[in-house]
């Protein structure tokens, strides 16, 4: 029987959830361990934030916040294999990438506090906003990376979305747009186990996520997500295939959502125990900080020293976003429209007057 085509996912891993080596053809970058310690302080500052930030929406000062409990890696991989001028589209949870972006943590809590003023963050100002309708996001980076190839711009589209969100339309259309055109664009799908309540074997029939890519003729690989030397040199293959006009690709990292959902949500309802403690002892932080205690560049006195920093610096952000003053009533009619409509004027005017009432 002739056959046509055939496919290969390649999956990428350099340390085991021990920390210890499953190989030994170490990238470049990673020969010399210390060169990975700035990263993995970024890592446990991005899970200090993470636990004072939903410690701020259980105490009621945020509103539903979305934990990226068990991403740091993925998150801090992707963000830091970015150059200034390329273009990241995020979805709600990549905090670290953006950080590595340069967007502040109190404009992370500004966003999730209900103040839109949060995306309007520091860093690129070419970067998109959250994006929490799903995967709309990725077709906002396609778009970025055709004009960058119709400019002749040696730059890059980044985006991400969960394993939810590779099955929506949104995704397709962007994976067969990046490879009709060539576009310098990567497709990030970050694999932690649920789509809110819906596990990945219930969403798709595909052995892998990173399969979605070859359709659409992109380059295909999945990931240790909880492993940052991976992470790293799968972006690292990924921008250079698409800084040097060879076309896009689909990254599948695999890790895992420790915490719930959302705040809003209680992952108690729909999955066990056992497999959250399983996850634990894979997750990326203590992978990393395994491999680099056993590598003798990093030990308990600086982890403890630079965590009590991180206390420091994440109530330093906490502060400016408590103390962040409440913006006019006319906020909300004021940046909608450079000519509004008369009804919405009216409906300005009248809120004003409002406003105006409740501080009689």
């Amino acid at each position: 029987m002739p056959i046509v085509a055939t496919f290969e996912i390649e999956y990428l891993q350099f340390l085991g959830p021990d920390g210890k080596l499953v190989r030994e053809d170490l990238p470049e970058f990673a020969q010399d361990p210390k060169n990975l310690v700035d990263l993995f302080k970024e890592m446990l500052f991005v899970r200090a934030f993470d636990t004072k930030a939903v410690a701020l929406q259980r105490t009621g000062k945020l509103g539903t916040y979305a934990s990226c409990l068990g991403h740091e890696a993925t998150h801090i991989g992707i963000g830091s294999s970015m150059q200034y001028d390329d273009v990241f589209a995020p979805s709600y949870r990549e905090y670290g990438a953006q950080f590595m972006r340069g967007v502040k943590p109190r404009e992370v809590l500004m966003y999730w506090g209900g103040d839109e003023r949060g995306n309007d963050f520091s860093g690129p100002k070419h970067d998109y906003p959250w994006c929490v309708p799903i995967a709309t996001q990725c077709l906002h980076a396609a778009g970025a990376a055709l004009a960058f190839k119709l400019r002749g711009e040696k730059r890059v589209a980044v985006t991400c979305c969960g394993d939810g969100g590779s099955s929506k339309t949104d995704t397709y259309a962007a994976i067969n747009s990046a490879g009709a055109y060539t576009l310098p664009f990567i497709q990030c799908i970050i694999n932690n186990g649920w789509a809110i309540s819906v596990p990945r074997n219930a969403q798709t029939g595909a052995q892998t996520l990173a399969q979605k890519g070859i359709a659409g003729g992109l380059h295909c690989l999945q990931v240790d997500g909880n492993d940052l030397i991976a992470v790293l040199e799968g972006m690292r293959r990924a921008v250079t295939r698409a800084r040097n006009g060879e076309g896009g690709s689909v990254i599948e990292f695999m890790t895992y959502r420790l915490h719930d959902h959302t705040t809003a949500d209680d992952a108690r309802r729909y999955r066990g125990e056992d497999e959250v403690k399983a996850a634990w002892a894979r997750e990326p932080v203590m992978r990393l900080r395994n491999y680099l205690v056993n590598a003798g560049a990093w030990n308990e006195a600086t982890e403890a020293a630079w965590i009590e920093e991180c206390a420091k610096l994440v109530d330093v952000e906490i502060n400016a976003y408590l103390e962040s003053k409440v913006q006019p009533v006319t906020a909300m009619f004021d940046f909608l429209y450079a000519d509004p409509p008369p009804d919405l004027l009216a409906q300005r005017d009248a809120a004003i007057a409002l406003e105006g009432k409740s501080h009689g």
